[in-house]
C-alpha cells in the first residue's frame, strides 16, 4: 500500500480562537467542502468542540456521484493547537488528517497534513495519479477560497 502525503498551509485573518471555534465544530465541514461532493453529516455529538474519542459519521460522493459513507475518529486533540481525524471506515485505505493552527502576527496559521492511502493496489496507485490527487488539492485550494470569504480575508 502506498502512502502518500498533502500538506497545506494558510493565514486566516482572523484571531486563533475563532478559527479553532469554527474548525472545531465538525457541522463546519460542509460548509468548506465543494458542493459537488454532496458531503453531509450523518451522525454526531451535539458538541460545539472536538474532542479526543469523537466519532462523526458522514456521507460525501467522491466519484460519479455514488454515495459513500465514511467514519472518522477525533484523536490527539489539544486545543487551540491541533487535532487529527483519522478515518474509521470510509474511501480510504488509510486517512490521518491533522489540523494545526498558530497564533501569529498576521492572523492564525493553519496547516493541514493528511497521510492517505488508498485501496485496490495499483488501480488505487493509478486513480491517484489520474484524478485523486488533483482532487484531494483542488478540494483544500476551494477551503482555502471559502474560509478567506468566511472571515473576510
Amino acid at each position: 500500500m502506498r502512502t502518500y502525503i498533502l500538506k497545506k498551509e494558510s493565514i486566516v485573518k482572523a484571531p486563533l480562537a475563532a478559527v479553532w471555534k469554527f474548525f472545531s465544530d465538525p457541522h463546519n465541514l460542509v460548509k468548506i467542502t465543494p458542493d459537488y461532493m454532496k458531503f453531509r453529516v450523518l451522525k454526531c455529538p451535539d458538541v460545539e468542540e472536538v474532542y479526543d474519542g469523537m466519532l462523526i459519521e458522514y456521507r460525501v460522493r467522491p466519484i460519479l456521484n455514488y454515495p459513500m459513507k465514511w467514519i472518522t475518529l477525533i484523536k490527539k486533540v489539544a486545543p487551540l493547537q491541533y487535532f487529527t481525524d483519522t478515518q474509521i471506515s470510509g474511501p480510504y485505505a488509510l486517512w490521518e488528517h491533522t489540523h494545526f493552527f498558530e497564533e501569529t502576527a498576521e492572523g492564525t496559521k493553519m496547516i493541514d497534513e493528511v497521510k492517505y492511502a488508498l485501496p485496490l493496489g495499483v488501480l488505487g496507485t493509478i486513480a491517484h495519479t489520474l484524478f485523486v490527487k488533483k482532487q484531494l488539492e483542488g478540494i483544500f485550494n476551494y477551503r482555502e477560497k471559502v474560509i478567506d470569504a468566511i472571515f473576510k480575508n
